[in-house]
């Protein structure tokens, strides 16, 4: 067995010269210096453009081959080399191509001819230069120009990648003209048994180079780094077999690799600032071409129809794969060679168009026109003129659908791809659902409709309904096909956009994991340095009154109290910014930033105006905060906003919109924040966070993974939490880790569950459906329809009004469950069901009409205090996360619930204790255990009963309750004398219990007799 890397290397020469498409390379005619085999480069013009070579010839009869050279040069030098290669160079207005593409159909003889003329060869030891002998084991070119560089390497002679790293890093030096970013080589591959690794640009030491694994689990499936074991070959033969195929390469050549400039602020030592524009090239990671390339190979199987859930975690690089995919789906065809969608729409659901999005799309654009950017500053006009007049790439917001839904012209026979960026909960609402009236053609559906009906002369006069209209756009549409892209699917995303799988649950299409791009570099594991917190305080009554409260109002007021408390701020902020003196301002070449996470916009001033007080006490003049909220914010008979509190080192106002920019600045060291930059916030200098707020399910990942962003110097994250558990943020993350699965679909049965509830009250009847949805259905509005729709509304909310907040409750909820839930389940599947049509924009209107009684507001600010604070470290270290688990099964709802916790009224006493306990844990669960047994015996008890009834408390306990409780605590004692021994041993815990529960008693049992006085 010969296990030399010459035999690796000679088995992928075998594979790319029998199947690849190639043909031998042989160094004898290539030039060193000009790094090009200009014979093949002629050879190739001569025969698939042989009148312009003649043209050519008689322009520079001299010496034609070296002004080729020479203009080639120039052209490659000005755009690039994979510019000059899609668009070919020109000369004394003679055109030349440089290769030729793969027709998108085969009725061109001639165009399929050229593209078979295109040679490429494979060299091995390749010697580039002409100052040394120096190799590249294996060199792909195309046309004589070399394009792909490969470096192999052999486990069995103890090498690796990192060997093959080393060579790139240290043995080719970066001045040859074949390494010269976009002049000649396009990528460069370090390829060993089991891994591979690519760059674009070799830079020395200072190379970067990124993965280019499928992931342990294969391509696009659950796993990690590294690749799957192949039984039929090498594990890394996917890059011979499938990447440098003659088809492929020139396809990622033509559509996927990308050049751009990036500019860097230089601040000179004299002050002044500068621009530095690099280079880049952009080579697909193997998932990105892996992703698009099945989706295309779908859509040309199934056709147009289909819906796309993209799992890919931050740090996949989404916007360039769904750039690549918007120019991939534009010039799809079909098996007649006809395109199979007439526009590409990307849509994202932010208020404010992803710049980031919006620039890498545009910058794709080989065709001069061929996208259109409804940006903030146009208008929902401009997005229907841009779909009415055929623009090919469309990218816009969401929000703008719902004003022109019914403006955009027919649709019929049109197909459209929509492309969902950050797809969640919002693809389930009425935007949404304005998106598919504007673009859906219904005539499938209106077949559908009139096989219900049974009577399709009946169906087709009823298109001029309008109730029918909006009843065909229901559903899925054979003209509309969705690739949505999220990191963190919910339950709604996974079955509008997931792939029903063979047991009724539902998956995504395409996966790349968190855990993944955690392994592979492409993010950092931001719960590998995680601190949580919890604060031990102890509250007291400030007051002699003692007022009956709603439980959960107070339980809010009480925390609402300590977490605003002068103490526990002015603690928290010295933990926060010394942290950050000690700790974070050393990280990222002394760069580093963070975020302080906070409860609310009340919170953010606070912490703002705090840490300002403390920053300036301590004279940190190398510190300085910007704080981040929407609105204004009243704090006393003061009012804040943002741009009010933000304001640079000469005293000028930061916008909103200036914010980021200033926060990246060596100006601004930390970022308060209240819901705002919690989510699509790219900052890569963020290095630390600060939670003082609770986060659960997809808001904490999102949050969290502010800091995940990776950048030169950034080793690591950490995390100081003072709310959340490491469990909260454990079961929070593990659903995302590496796939998201939906158990089953949703009952949409159960909307008829929801509308029986609702009809039980007897608020209204069939009658008033009718009469409501004859005006809403009227065609143009007159004068008097809104007033008659709110007529009709006003029995309902007078029934309303009359009823107990218990009911109340249990109405509105139910009604906004209806709407929900309806607007959801339309967007999944056709109902054809007027009746259930008809009560939802009845319901819709009424929804909005239902006053919800506020809740009761609760101050206590000036009847408890503070007597007991401390902060006390719990945890420290790494949350573990578990692969290979079934934990990121959601479940969908199985019944419709609308049941309400009972609002009880609590003694300020008891509520807090029942605050003390929680953070200070004076009563053990043992303790719990006698107090509840004991309770129940109490408020069960007859005699107990009848004193309530008839006796204020001293009577009730003073006659009856202490005694009755002696003999309940004694025969409890004589059952179970372990368990209850505490009681008589301890006369202080004896006479608390007595009390509490006396009370507590006391009120359960006066209530029930109240009631039932009442009934």
């Amino acid at each position: 067995m010969d296990h030399k890397e010459k035999r690796f290397e000679s088995d992928i020469e075998t594979y790319l010269l029998a199947s690849g498409g190639y043909t031998k390379g042989l160094m004898a005619s290539y030039d060193a210096e000009k790094a090009i085999d200009l014979s093949k480069l002629v050879e190739f013009i001569k025969a698939t453009q042989p009148n312009e070579w003649q043209a050519y010839n008689r322009t520079y009869p001299k010496d034609p081959i070296a002004h080729l050279y020479k203009r080639l040069t120039e052209e490659i030098n000005t755009n690039g080399l994979i510019h000059v290669l899609r668009n070919g160079i020109k000369d004394r207005g003679i055109s030349l191509k440089l290769c030729y593409f793969k027709p998108s159909s085969n009725l061109n003889i001639e165009l399929v001819n050229k593209y078979n003329s295109n040679i490429l060869t494979c060299t091995r030891q390749f010697t580039y230069s002409a100052q040394n002998r120096n190799s590249i084991d294996m060199v792909l070119s195309l046309n004589g120009i070399p394009i792909v560089a490969i470096e192999l390497k052999n486990q069995l002679t103890g090498q690796s990648i990192e060997n093959a790293k080393t060579q790139y890093m240290y043995d080719r030096d970066p001045r040859e003209t074949c390494f010269h970013i976009n002049k000649r080589f396009l990528v460069y591959f370090a390829v060993d048994l089991y891994e591979i690794v690519m760059t674009t640009k070799l830079a020395g030491r200072d190379t970067i180079f990124l993965p280019f694994n499928q992931g342990s689990g294969g391509a696009g499936e659950v796993g990690g780094a590294g690749n799957p074991q192949n039984l039929n070959g090498y594990t890394t033969s996917y890059l011979w077999e499938k990447v440098l195929k003659k088809d492929s390469l020139l396809s990622i050549i033509q559509q996927f690799i990308h050049a751009s400039q990036k500019s860097v602020k230089v601040l000179a030592k004299d002050g002044k600032e500068s621009i530095k524009k690099t280079d880049h090239l952009i080579f697909p990671r193997y998932h990105q071409l892996d992703v698009v390339t099945k989706m295309i190979e779908d859509i040309k199987l199934r056709g147009s129809g289909q819906n796309y859930l993209i799992q890919h975690s931050a740090g996949s690089g989404k916007s360039n794969s769904i750039a690549w995919l918007c120019h991939r789906l534009a010039n799809i065809q079909d098996e007649k060679n006809q395109p199979i969608f007439t526009c590409i729409i990307v849509v994202t659901d932010r208020r404010v168009l992803d710049s980031q999005l919006q620039e890498t799309i545009s910058s794709f654009d080989h065709v001069f026109g061929m996208v259109e950017t409804i940006g903030d500053k146009k208008t929902s006009q401009d997005l229907k003129n841009a779909i009415n007049d055929g623009k090919k790439i469309i990218v816009t917001t969401l929000q703008k659908f719902p004003v022109i839904y019914e403006e955009v012209d027919d649709t019929s026979g049109k197909r459209f791809a929509v492309i969902v960026d950050e797809a969640h909960s919002s693809q389930t609402g009425r935007s949404a659902q304005k998106l598919k009236e504007a673009l859906a053609d219904t005539q499938q559906a209106l077949e559908e409709f009139a096989l219900v009906e049974n009577n399709e002369e009946n169906a087709m006069s009823d298109t001029e309904d309008e109730l029918v209209k909006e009843l065909l756009h229901h559903g899925r549409h054979q003209n509309l096909s969705f690739f949505a892209f999220t990191a963190t699917p919910k339950q709604k995303t996974l079955e509008i956009f997931g792939e029903r799988q063979a047991d009724g649950s539902f998956k995504p299409f395409h996966i790349y994991s968190m855990r993944q791009a955690i392994e592979e570099g492409f993010i950092h594991d931001v719960l590998l340095n995680y601190k949580t917190y919890k604060m031990c305080v102890k509250i007291a009554k400030n007051t002699p009154e003692n007022p009956e409260l709603p439980e959960s109002e107070a339980l809010k007021a009480i925390k609402r109290y300590e977490s605003l408390h002068p103490y526990n701020l002015q603690q928290k902020t010295e933990i926060i910014v010394e942290y950050f003196r000690e700790i974070t301002s050393q990280k990222i070449n002394h760069k580093a930033k963070a975020m302080i996470v906070t409860a609310s916009r009340l919170h953010a001033v606070r912490y703002f105006q705090e840490m300002k007080r403390y920053i300036s006490k301590k004279a940190y003049h190398d510190l300085d905060i910007l704080v981040a909220f929407s609105g204004s914010i009243k704090d006393g008979n003061t009012e804040y906003s943002e741009s009010d509190l933000n304001q640079t080192k000469s005293g000028q106002k930061i916008s909103e919109n200036q914010l980021p920019e200033y926060f990246h600045s060596d100006d601004f060291n930390m970022l308060i924040v209240a819901e705002k930059y919690q989510t699509g916030f790219d900052e890569p200098l963020l290095h630390t966070m600060f939670v003082d707020k609770k986060l659960s399910g997809v808001k904490a990942v999102q949050t969290l993974s502010r800091l995940n962003r990776t950048t030169k110097g950034k080793n690591d994250t950490v995390i100081i939490d003072f709310v959340n558990s490491a469990k909260d943020i454990q079961d929070a993350f593990q659903p995302f880790f590496e796939s998201t699965l939906l158990d089953e679909e949703i009952n949409v049965n159960l909307i008829y569950t929801t509308k029986a509830v609702i009809r039980s009250f007897g608020f209204y009847n069939d009658q008033d459906l009718n009469k409501f949805n004859q005006i809403y259905y009227q065609g143009t509005q007159n004068s008097t329809a809104l007033g008659k729709i709110t007529s009709l509304l006003t029995p309902i909310q007078n029934h309303y009004l009359n009823l107990s907040e218990e009911d109340q409750f249990k109405f509105k909820k139910n009604v906004r469950n209806f709407v929900k839930w309806y607007t959801y389940i339309t967007q999944i599947t056709r109902m054809f069901d007027r009746e259930l049509q008809r009560e939802f924009n009845f319901l819709r209107y009424l929804e909005k009409v239902l006053p919800m009684k506020p809740a009761e507001k609760v101050n206590l600010d000036d009847k408890i205090k503070l007597e007991f604070y401390k902060l006390e470290k719990t945890f420290e270290g790494q949350i573990p996360l578990e692969k290979n688990t079934n934990q990121g099964i959601l479940k969908n709802s199985k019944s419709v619930d609308t049941s309400k916790k009972d609002p009880k009224e609590e003694l300020l006493d008891q509520i807090i204790d029942r605050i003390n306990q929680e953070f200070v844990g004076l009563i053990s669960e043992m303790d719990r255990v006698i107090i509840s047994t004991l309770y129940e015996k109490t408020i069960n008890h007859q005699q107990l009963k009848n004193q309530a009834k008839n006796n204020d408390f001293k009577m009730f306990f003073e006659s009856s309750f202490r005694n009755v409780f002696g003999n309940i605590a004694e025969k409890c004692y004589e059952e179970q004398v372990n368990a209850f021994t505490k009681l008589f041993q301890n006369s202080d815990f004896y006479t608390s219990v007595m009390a509490e529960l006396a009370r507590e008693t006391y009120h359960t049992l006066r209530n029930s007799s109240q009631d039932q006085i009442k009934n």
